[in-house]
């Protein structure tokens, strides 16, 4: 609970506290705004279903502004939500995305204008409203948005944030891709074994257990109900594709390190569940780990750190899958 904890204390519970604390200024002011950076209140599942206590800790900010905007609009105090369009590279991106994370984001100025640009509007005008920093700059007459992103030369190729409905559409587009998978576990693993060495040992210090479940498991479990009724269909795409489903490990913590099939001979830092054609996506840099996480593509269980190391191996077989 600690964790929860934290997240709560900081982001709703502060948002409420200090916008509190400023109101009777904020009554003062000739052009009083309160600026929440939180997401827009997206109530689909998949925000849902793999973080409920940070999305709840960014909801409850984005509820304050929907429940301040009303209470203070007579008082003409605009309180309003901006939210990035793309990732932005914070020291938290850093760690989760490690040496790709600058690649795929923009620069925080981007927040910076657009805040500063509602800043300036009449808060009288605009409240209760959640808001994208593109769209606000656009609405201001940017067209160009090169100069945000941190490499100018992948501005096409950014990692949508998370809580926008085109970031899930992203995940689904590249589930797709890549599907000429049949039997490439073991040629996957193969390739991963290759490029092992003590230097990425002595680097990551990591063991990883991968829990990988055909799709036609990932299908029952969306459709288990219709499968009941078709028995005969279950048991031959069974034979079809249950064989894309296995427990693997990945051991980054002895000698020049070592792949296999089956669990570890030492317990796991990180288990990772996902199905083959996510799998092969991310591995291939089709699938970026932080998106598959955030969108229930990805589970994961032990330390989050070391699971996240895995995004320099990744990186390195990109050319070689």
């Amino acid at each position: 609970m600690k964790r929860y904890d934290l997240m709560n204390n900081i982001n709703a519970r502060g948002t409420f506290l200090v916008s509190r604390v400023c109101i009777p200024y904020l009554k003062k002011s000739t052009n009083p705004h309160i600026i929440n950076i939180s997401p827009p209140l997206n109530m689909k599942p998949i925000w849902f279903q793999n973080h409920v206590a940070y999305t709840m800790a960014k909801y409850g900010m984005s509820m304050c502004v929907l429940g301040m905007a009303e209470e203070f609009k007579p008082d003409g105090i605009a309180v309003n939500a901006v939210w990035p369009k793309t990732a932005i590279y914070t020291a938290a991106m850093d760690m989760l995305l490690s040496s790709d994370s600058s690649n795929v984001s923009r620069k925080p100025e981007i927040m910076a204008d657009a805040v500063y640009a509602l800043l300036c509007k009449d808060s009288k005008s605009i409240t209760g409203q959640f808001l994208i920093d593109e769209e606000i700059l656009k609405n201001e007459g940017i067209t160009d948005f090169t100069d945000y992103a941190c490499n100018p030369a992948n501005k096409d190729n950014l990692m949508l944030d998370f809580f926008l409905d085109g970031a899930q559409t992203n995940v689904h587009n590249a589930d797709k891709m890549n599907n000429e998978e049949t039997g490439q576990l073991a040629h996957l693993f193969n390739v991963i074994n290759a490029n092992l060495s003590s230097e990425l040992v002595d680097k990551t210090g990591a063991i990883y257990q991968f829990n990988i479940k055909g799709n036609f498991f990932s299908f029952i479990e969306e459709k288990k109900e219709i499968v009941r009724e078709y028995i005969s269909l279950y048991l031959y795409i069974h034979s079809c594709l249950g064989k894309e489903s296995g427990v693997w490990f990945l051991d980054l913590k002895n000698g020049k390190g070592a792949t296999g099939k089956g669990e570890p001979s030492q317990p796991a830092d990180a288990t990772l569940t996902m199905n083959s054609e996510n799998f092969f996506a991310m591995f291939s840099g089709k699938l970026k780990p932080v998106s598959a996480f955030m969108t229930g593509k990805l589970n994961i269980s032990g330390n989050m750190q070391k699971a996240m190391k895995l995004e320099k191996l990744m990186i390195s077989l990109k050319s070689k899958l």
